[in-house]
């Protein structure tokens, strides 16, 4: 029986706050691949996505796009200890006749809430393209995630382009419909959007339940880098509506060449990220690349778990 079996184990509470491969796949392959039990801890998976930063602040989190809107905007210390990927998965697909975001110009899109982690990154990009997303597009707000009715309204004509996330691989899904990928977020835009973060105030970031679960997802990075048979393998469960060959071409794009294999950030990227977020958000800058990304190597941890210590209350 391994060891760290034998001992007793740490908890934790493990919050996702969007569903998809970007919010859930590190995740998702340290449970299946018995990574979280082998380094010592116990995690139950919560869903997240509509509690409130009060509710969140006392688990750990895997979305640091909402820890960091939430430490801009309310001033919640959020410090992400791994970054699974800066490139956030995020496309806007559009009907026949639209090939680039200039095409939005006076379009029907569906996208999130402009307050939301997506939908900031969503205006961003399109400011980037010359559009105002106030005056040049007719956006309609939907909420978060609920992509299956935006191709339905793209199949009948009641939009014309939808901003969707990783519950799909949208290349094969616009191939599928004859509609075009005009742009991925990720092409355009950078910044720390999944991983671990912990409010401090509740859980510290040297908790031996925290080192557990980011070693464990570390581990998983390394599957996503190094065993494509195995990945693709997981990601089928988020890709129900592809084949095994779509989704192994979605990894080769998308995944495989952009998640970290350490759990590391680029600070450089990272701060100008979050220039760009306070600018959209008409926020203070008020945190640092490096403050707010807490991701120095643990490879010290592999070892093992840590001496336990009572934890402190929430």
């Amino acid at each position: 029986m391994n060891e760290r079996r034998k001992m007793s184990m740490h908890t934790i509470d493990l919050a996702y706050v969007g569903r998809g491969l970007h919010e859930e796949l590190a995740a998702y392959i340290a449970d299946q691949q018995d990574y979280y039990a082998e380094e010592g801890v116990h995690v139950a998976l919560r869903d997240g996505c509509t509690w409130d930063v009060e509710r969140l602040r006392r688990c750990a989190i895997i979305g640091l796009g909402r820890a960091l809107l939430s430490r801009l905007t309310d001033g919640t210390p959020w410090v992400a200890l791994s970054v699974n990927t800066q490139r956030p998965l995020f496309w806007f697909l559009g009907r026949p006749g639209l090939t680039s975001l200039a095409d939005l110009a006076g379009r029907r899109l569906a996208v999130h809430a402009p307050h939301t982690p997506p939908g900031a990154f969503a205006r961003i990009v399109l400011r980037k393209a010359g559009l105002d997303p106030d005056r040049d597009v007719k956006t309609i707000v939907r909420s978060p995630g609920d992509y299956r009715m935006d191709l339905r309204r793209l199949n009948d004509g009641s939009i014309d382009a939808a901003y969707v996330g990783s519950t799909m691989a949208p290349e094969a899904v616009a191939a599928e419909h004859g509609w075009n990928v005009l742009a991925w977020v990720g092409d355009h835009f950078r910044i720390p959007t999944v991983g671990v973060a912990v409010d401090p105030t509740y859980i510290r970031p040297d908790d031996p339940a925290v080192q557990a679960v980011v070693r464990a997802h570390r581990r998983a990075l390394q599957v996503i880098h190094d065993d494509p048979d195995t990945t693709v393998r997981h990601m089928q469960t988020f890709l129900g509506g592809q084949t095994p060959e779509e989704a192994r071409a979605h990894y080769e794009t998308f995944i495989a060449p952009y998640f970290a294999t350490g759990g590391q950030a680029d600070l450089a990227d990272c701060d100008k990220a979050i220039t760009a977020v306070a600018a959209e958000l008409g926020v203070p800058v008020g945190v640092t690349a490096a403050e707010f990304c807490q991701t120095a190597d643990t490879t010290a941890w592999a070892s093992g778990p840590v001496e336990r210590h009572r934890r402190r209350p929430s």
